[in-house]
């Protein structure tokens, strides 16, 4: 397989998590070999990760990021970068709370599903990666 990248750039409002989920529709129709466990383990993060993004980070303006979506023979990797606010944010560590608390999951439930989960604050962005080493 060749590796394909796509690239999407969200500005939310207007833009919601539905602009994501056609993204991964497209890229999914052109990549019918990744399995569809990883196809469901990575999707279930990523929206996870930019739902989390368009509800905590947003100070009332609006938040504006750019995501790529790369598939290669080994790997699936997104890389979004967007201009919300920075948050004191823990990836590792981090367990699911209990079944009565409703809220506090994303995390938890992201690095469940992907090999890696990283973040960084460059200058005024948050930076945030994600990948998933796919099945043979």
């Amino acid at each position: 397989m060749n590796n394909a990248a796509h690239t999407l750039i969200i500005d939310t409002p207007p833009d919601t998590l539905d602009s994501v989920h056609e993204l991964l529709r497209i890229i999914w129709e052109k990549s019918p070999d990744v399995s569809a466990e990883d196809q469901i383990r990575f999707e279930t993060a990523l929206i996870e990760l930019a739902s989390n993004i368009f509800r905590h980070a947003d100070d009332g303006g609006g938040i504006s990021c750019l995501l790529s979506v790369e598939i290669s023979a080994d790997k699936i990797e997104a890389n979004l970068r967007d201009t919300g606010q920075p948050g004191d944010i823990q990836l590792t560590g981090v367990e699911m709370p209990d079944a009565y608390s409703e809220s506090g999951r994303g995390i938890a439930l992201i690095n469940a599903l992907v090999d890696e989960f990283i973040y960084a604050r460059e200058g005024e962005q948050n930076v945030w990666r994600i990948l998933r080493k796919r099945t043979q």
